[in-house]
Parts: C-alpha cells; structure tokens; sequence
C-alpha cells in the first residue's frame, strides 16, 4: 500500500517476551499495511519480535549507573524524535504507573500531540496512578484510549468516568506454514506457555489441576513454555508433587507455533489478563483450549463447549475436570478442534485494521 505521508510513534516498553509486546509489533505491520510511516520506541533494550517500521531504541542508551541524568537524558532524546518527526500520532503501549514519570510525559512531551493510550491489563493499577483525580486529568482529553477487551473497557468507564474508551481486539497473523521448530518430543503433551510470573499467571494453579487429573496416568505430559522469576518455584512445586517425569519446563521460544500446534490442547490459569494472545494464536492453528473465566478476555474469546472449555478461577478439581472432559470426551474434544480456527477469524489482523484505520481518522 502507498504511503499517505501520516506518520505514526507507537512507544512500548519492549519488543520481547510477552503477548502484549507481540501484540504491539503486530500493531506496527498493521499500520504500515494501511500506508502510515511507523517509528517505534522501546524503553528497554529487549527485541525478540520482528516489527514493522524504524525503531528507536532507548533502552540501549542506559549506562550500568543509569542514574537521575541518564534518564534525563533519554527523555530529551524521545522528545528531540518527536519533534523532528512531527507525528500525525502517538500510541502509547507502555505500562504507567509512575504518576511523575506519566505527568511530565503527558504534560509536557506529549502536549501538541494527538496521544492514543492503550490498555493491555484488566488491571489497571498497570496504566493509571492511584489518585483517580489525577488519573482524570491525564487521561479525559487523550485523542482515545483503545482498551483489548470489553470488560476493561467496561472497567475504565465504570472507575473513571472516561468518555474517549473504545475496544480494539489484539490481532492474529495467519501462521506461516509451514511451522519448522526443530522441536520434537515422542510423547502426547498439554502446553501452557507465557511469562513465568505466579503473581498473574499463576501456573500453580494449572500444576495442581494436572495432578488431579488423569492425564499423567494416561501418558499425556504437561508442558510449559516460558522464561521468567518463578521457573524454580514452579520446578519445586513440581517436584513436591512427585510429577517430574511427566512435566516438562522449555524456556522462552519467539516462534512457539510448531510446538503449539502439535499439543492436545492449551491452557490457561491466569488470575488476570488482557486479551490473552495464548488462546487466539492456538485456535487459530485449530488448538482447542481450556481456560479459567479471569478478567478479562477469555470470555469474549471462548465458547464453552464450542471451541474450549472455559472454567470457575482458582478451582483446580473443576480445570482438571474440563482436561479429563478433553481426554475422554472424544466427541467434545473433536467438535472444540474443528471449531477452533473459524472462531477466530474476527480478530484477524485485516479485521482489526479496519478498526484501527476507522480510530485513526477520526481522532483529533
């Protein structure tokens, strides 16, 4: 597509290790498809996904110090990029909880700009200060502010008031085929995969539910896919529960979808979320997946008995019922299979650019 000379700053924290960040350079592709100029800015030096555009990387300006004025610095650099771009707009990815940081970016970088702000999180202590008043003086004249589910969507209007919201579905790109990995296991597995943090993820949850289960007894092992601060946790926690022969830890891998694509189901234990990229991407290799009901996203993805199974949160009998239901229901587990990549076509990236294209033209 031709170029229609606008061009947009999306700013991230980062471009790797996560849905959200994946979510962010799919953004990019898509706004380059619709012919706008993309500069993307990371805050930190982590680049894992392939993005679209021209990237400023303020992350690899700290120093080991990285002191009041290295930050300083790099806050003169964002804004000196600004300036000389001159961007039709700026969407905002990041997590801002920093109510300084977000006051003097808002106030005083962001001012002549048209800023869209995107929330990734149904929790929001991630994206607004705590001072509701001064979250409203921030945030009630941005040009929008594009929430990934409709639950948060709900959320922000309910808590803040905020007349500017609007629900954009995170995308998912057609997979490539054909899916090559190198990966290759000789046994039949269940994944969970996403960042190891217990505090949102909660994959103890998920460990406790497989062991209640029938799954190890039937030879189908357990996989989970990730890096993060709680891999020994979740390995003692494992090891308490004497499943180490039949669950399996891989780290971090930025091209999953081989690995996806040959598991008997997904799974997902979180406490909260967003608009969980795990569930689309694995649909849309025909994956099935069961999910605990969390705020949010889930829900507006899964059709229980349709495509997956969506289940009570913090329950570990009823998610190891819904994966036994998977193991000896074949007519369930098949139906959910067939299901599963139709179910997600609306949130294909050409749908979500056509919302995309609509917000940007009428924003002011």
């Amino acid at each position: 597509m031709q170029s229609n000379n606008k061009k947009i700053c999306i700013v991230t924290s980062s471009l790797g290790k996560g849905g959200a960040e994946q979510s962010t350079a799919l953004l990019s592709k898509m706004l380059e498809q619709m012919g706008y100029t993309i500069h993307l800015v990371t805050v930190l030096n982590l680049v894992d996904y392939e993005y679209a555009g021209t990237l400023l990387n303020l992350g690899a300006l700290k120093d080991e110090k990285d002191g009041i004025f290295a930050r300083l610095n790099r806050l003169l650099v964002f804004r000196k990029h600004l300036k000389n771009h001159q961007f039709y707009c700026i969407i905002d990815n990041r997590s801002r909880n920093s109510w300084l940081r977000e006051t003097l970016l808002t106030k005083l970088i962001y001012k002549p700009y048209r800023v869209i702000y995107v929330l990734r999180s149904y929790n929001l202590n991630y994206y607004f200060p705590k001072n509701k008043n001064l979250a409203k003086s921030l945030y009630q004249n941005a040009s929008g502010i594009v929430c990934v589910s409709k639950e948060i969507e709900t959320l922000v209007k309910n808590v803040y008031g905020f007349k500017n919201t609007t629900t954009i579905y995170n995308p998912i790109q057609e997979p490539q085929l054909p899916l090559k990995s190198g990966f290759v296991v000789d046994y039949k597995y269940v994944l969970a995969y996403g960042r190891l943090d217990e505090a949102v993820k909660n994959y103890s949850l998920l460990i406790e539910s497989y062991k209640l289960s029938s799954l190890p007894q039937e030879n189908i092992n357990l996989i989970i896919m990730g890096s993060g601060p709680d891999l020994n946790v979740l390995k003692k926690k494992v090891s308490k529960l004497e499943i180490e022969n039949n669950v399996h830890f891989i780290p971090f891998n930025k091209n999953p979808l081989e690995i996806v694509a040959k598991a008997q189901f997904v799974c997902l234990t979180s406490r909260f979320e967003g608009f969980p990229r795990v569930l689309i991407e694995s649909l849309s290799l025909g994956v099935p997946v069961i999910s605990v009901d969390c705020l949010s996203g889930p829900n507006e993805i899964i059709k229980h008995g349709h495509n997956g199974l969506l289940v009570e949160n913090f329950n570990a009998n009823a998610f190891a019922e819904a994966m036994n239901s998977f193991i000896f229901d074949d007519s369930l587990y098949r139906f959910c299979k067939q299901n599963a990549k139709e179910s997600v076509l609306p949130f294909a990236m050409e749908q979500i650019a056509l919302q995309w294209e609509d917000l940007l033209k009428n924003i002011s």
